[in-house]
């Protein structure tokens, strides 16, 4: 089959494969049998006329020619996109399409106002990913969705971000903590604390590291979790303390099951950053999404906004 005969059903496949470096993950996300992966790979480095993939025990990886093949690959469906945005932009909002991909500790208030978008839009397709900061700096750099909202934007990726509301972080403890009735914590008094923080890499953990080294204090990290309810669960426990989004905890300091210290210098003042490539264009249902980010950051106090999931 020559290559000029490649479908795009075979990119779309090919794509996932090589994103995910798993046939059997691919399936999962394009709702398709692993075998029926392999099938539609296989033709389609025949067209190429070159393997794609090599195995190794149980991994794979791609080829010299299945990296060229998949720079190419990403351009063409990159390409089909933004044909399928300019044509919904014509069509203005009542058909298309938004793609949104946020932080998880966004769950707080993002699916909400995702909801009421779609009430706004029915007619407007849209789908939410959530994940780490790893995760979505991966489906940036891979122009995966429309949108991502981050605490911290990245400093090495041609990017537009634009601060929306605000994200403090704090010290939080359980309430038998012996410094929860002290004022005006040093924060060096924390130094032989165990902290219970998120995974190597989190905008939280990297503002949390730079703050304390500031204060001359190295963390003696206890643990570290990819999960903010699970830091929250040992710490209510009484395993360490640890430094959260404000955003997170309203729902267990109301219940008295965490409480937050007063140390000094915090709560440390981050933002809620939205964020697309550079080179992107906006489609209406971007736009619209954007306005009512804004329009929410002005009526609600996002330092407490959303529960207990």
């Amino acid at each position: 089959m020559p290559i000029h005969h490649a479908t795009l059903h075979q990119l779309k496949i090919f794509d996932a494969v090589a994103r995910h470096m798993s046939f059997a993950r691919a399936a999962e996300e394009l709702h398709l049998t692993p075998p029926a992966i392999s099938i539609q790979v296989k033709q389609l480095a025949e067209a190429i006329g070159q393997p794609l993939f090599e195995q190794i025990g149980k991994k794979i990886s791609l080829t010299p020619f299945g990296e060229v093949s998949w720079a190419t690959c990403r351009d063409v469906l990159n390409r089909m996109e933004r044909l399928s945005q300019e044509l919904a932009a014509l069509q203005g909002l009542e058909k298309g399409s938004f793609k949104l991909a946020t932080l998880a500790t966004a769950k707080y208030f993002i699916p909400r106002l995702l909801g009421e978008f779609c009430t706004n839009h029915p007619k407007i397709d849209t789908a939410l990913f959530m994940g780490n900061r790893k995760d979505l700096l991966e489906r940036l750099a891979q122009n995966q969705d429309d949108l991502y909202i981050l605490g911290q934007p990245p400093d090495h990726m041609n990017v537009v971000t634009e601060a929306f509301a605000d994200n403090p972080l704090v010290v939080v403890a359980s309430p038998n903590h012996p410094l929860t009735q002290e004022r005006d914590i040093a924060p060096v008094r924390l130094q032989d604390d165990a902290f219970i923080l998120r995974e190597t890499g989190s905008g939280t953990r990297l503002a949390a590291e730079k703050f304390f080294g500031e204060h001359g204090v190295t963390l003696k990290v206890r643990m570290e979790l990819g999960s903010n309810e699970a830091v929250k669960q040992l710490v209510a426990g009484g395993l360490g303390i640890s430094v959260l989004s404000a955003t997170t905890l309203r729902a267990e300091i109301a219940s008295g099951e965490l409480v937050i210290l007063d140390v000094r210098g915090l709560p440390l003042k981050r933002k809620w950053h939205l964020v697309y490539p550079a080179a992107k264009q906006l489609t209406p249902a971007t736009k619209a999404f954007i306005e009512l980010l804004y329009a929410a950051a002005q009526t609600l106090d996002w330092s407490q906004s959303g529960g207990a999931n």
